[in-house]
């Protein structure tokens, strides 16, 4: 877990990174404090919030800020702040000032518009919010997650200095706008574990993750799924970091232990091209 450059930004990231989006459920704050303090024992140098995770960000406030030192701290705005309209510039530099408090922190590392539709993007106004509090000292890096045109636009914008998106096995949509000399995070590189599932799940994008891995119909490379999977995100050109959530710490390390094993062969990598084109996934967009 040797961290390494994020793009141009000027930090420095680890290859697994935790997002903390699975946790708010936990009722028990000892063992919250153990799952983000683990994370950071066991490495990982990159925690991963939002506004809409609940009570995550508080939590890691709580829990993680005598070791502020210890990574980089990455959320997201543009929404759910008391009295002020979505996705407006006040919104955003109130959302950056409420996750200051509640991060416990004088500084965000990266700060994210989270899936911000492309229209509000173009208008430029929620961009220059967060431009304004990089300016201000209170955001290290202007970041945008999400899919698509909107991810495009944000990868065009110089005032962007990293973009996280999704990218796996059944999603690849955004591998083709990358590589990119900015920094580059990945979620959701599990799909669902469509591949553990016997039925089609209710939810929309678990369920067309389960309908994609029907159709790709990889063969068995001796590997576990699990493995096979992360790899193949955390190793393609331009990422910089894969964020795992999850409420195991075990989940973690097994991560840890594939990541170490490096990118996957060429072979096998071939094979899921083969697949891919086979099944139609090049006409496949990005999941929000």
């Amino acid at each position: 877990m040797t961290p390494t450059p994020f793009g141009q930004t000027g930090l420095s990231v680890t290859r697994l990174g935790f997002g903390a989006m699975h946790f708010d459920g936990i009722e028990s704050e000892d063992e919250v404090g153990r799952l983000l303090n683990g994370a950071l024992d066991l490495g990982l140098n990159l925690v991963d919030t939002a506004r809409g995770y609940g009570r995550s960000e508080e939590r890691i406030g709580r829990h993680l800020s005598a070791r502020r030192q210890d990574f980089v701290l990455s959320t997201k705005f543009g929404y759910g702040v008391e009295g002020v309209p979505d996705w407006t510039y006040d919104c955003v530099k109130q959302g950056v000032e409420r996750a200051l408090k509640l991060l416990r922190t004088d500084v965000i590392d990266i700060g994210h518009l989270h899936s911000c539709p492309l229209h509000i993007l173009e208008r430029g106004e929620v961009t220059q919010a967060l431009a304004d509090c990089v300016r201000a000292g209170k955001l290290r890096v202007a970041a945008y997650s999400g899919e698509n045109a909107e991810l495009a636009h944000a990868l065009a914008d110089e005032r962007f200095g990293s973009v996280q998106c999704s990218l796996s096995l059944v999603d690849r949509a955004n591998a083709a706008r990358l590589p990119s000399p900015k920094g580059v995070l990945v979620k959701r590189a599990l799909a669902g574990l469509a591949w553990a599932r016997a039925q089609r799940p209710d939810d929309f994008c678990e369920g067309q993750y389960w309908d994609r891995w029907q159709a790709l119909a990889l063969p068995d490379f001796g590997l576990a799924w699990p493995d096979v999977a992360l790899r193949f995100a955390a190793f393609q050109p331009g990422v910089s970091s894969l964020l795992l959530g999850t409420r195991s710490l075990a989940n973690l390390r097994s991560a840890q232990q594939a990541l170490a094993a490096g990118a996957l062969p060429a072979e096998l990598l071939r094979a899921v091209q083969q697949n891919w084109d086979r099944a139609g996934g090049p006409g496949w967009p990005g999941l929000v």
